[in-house]
């Protein structure tokens, strides 16, 4: 029997050896075809008289060992793809934040004094009630309630009310 239709008797068999080694029809077809490419380039290795089947046999055998190695090297560096899904920030809300923040200090802005500074104080920078009263030297209940009119005007200003 000649080269070539040893190979061809051999592909059913081949198919279903590729098939048991990579447990996927793809990968099957795809070894089955990386074989059949290997053979035919070095066809002058094998020698008359010699077992095809087992020669291909091999070839597809050591073709599906590099095959794994390289996918557990890739698998060690590489994320999978649906790892891809959740990467990343949405910049989306900092960039809303970042509108509502540039719209609230141009609105800051047509407050009156009194009221701006009790809104920064508390509002933006964090500080307490007791903490802005004792640095702007006023009573609690005042900086309670420039705070309640700061906050209203605000609101008012950027359309939020």
């Amino acid at each position: 029997m000649d080269f070539d239709s040893g190979l061809t008797q051999c592909l059913p068999r081949l198919r279903r050896f590729a098939h048991s080694l990579s447990r996927d029809s793809a990968d099957a077809d795809d070894l089955t075809q990386a074989t059949i490419e290997r053979a035919l380039l070095a066809r002058a290795q094998w020698r008359p008289g010699t077992r095809l089947d087992s020669w291909l046999y091999r070839i597809m055998r050591n073709l599906w060992i590099d095959t794994a190695r390289s996918r557990a090297r890739s698998a060690k560096r590489e994320a999978p793809p649906e790892a891809g899904d959740s990467v990343g920030i949405d910049p989306r809300p900092g960039m809303e934040a970042s509108i509502d923040l540039a719209r609230i200090m141009a609105a800051m802005s047509g407050l009156p004094d009194e009221q701006r500074e009790v809104v920064a104080l508390i509002l933006v920078e964090g500080f307490g009630y007791r903490e802005t009263a004792e640095m702007l030297d006023l009573p609690i209940g005042t900086v309670s309630s420039r705070l309640v009119r700061g906050r209203n005007a605000l609101l008012d200003l950027v359309g939020e009310r």
